[in-house]
């Protein structure tokens, strides 16, 4: 069974963001798809670090000097430009923002 479309003139417009992601990005499980699911959920990281700074009322420098690193490290984090590992993470929320980090994990 093929995707529903939604034909525009000349463009072919995905019906459901699924759809979009599979014509863009590949299948599930394929390796351009999970390039992708992995950079939306360092950009996704990245986000929620930059608004709880914010929310914090810290510039990226002051949040550098609560955790002993370089702005341009705390710039570099807020772009996704790296992998970030959970005990950096949890450095960045507990010590530099004083939150709490929760992981969860559904099976």
């Amino acid at each position: 069974m093929k995707p529903e479309k939604i034909k525009e003139g000349n463009k072919v417009n995905p019906k459901t963001i699924n759809i979009l992601f599979d014509q863009k990005y590949g299948k599930k499980g394929t390796p351009g798809r999970k390039e992708f699911e992995r950079k939306a959920e360092a950009y996704m990281i990245a986000e929620l670090i930059k608004e709880s700074r914010k929310k914090a009322q810290l510039t990226q420098a002051q949040l550098a000097d609560r955790l002993n690193v370089k702005r341009t490290y705390i710039s570099k984090i807020e772009r996704a430009s790296s992998d970030i590992r959970i005990s950096t993470l949890r450095k960045i929320v507990e010590t530099g923002l004083g939150g709490k980090l929760h992981i969860h994990v559904e099976l």
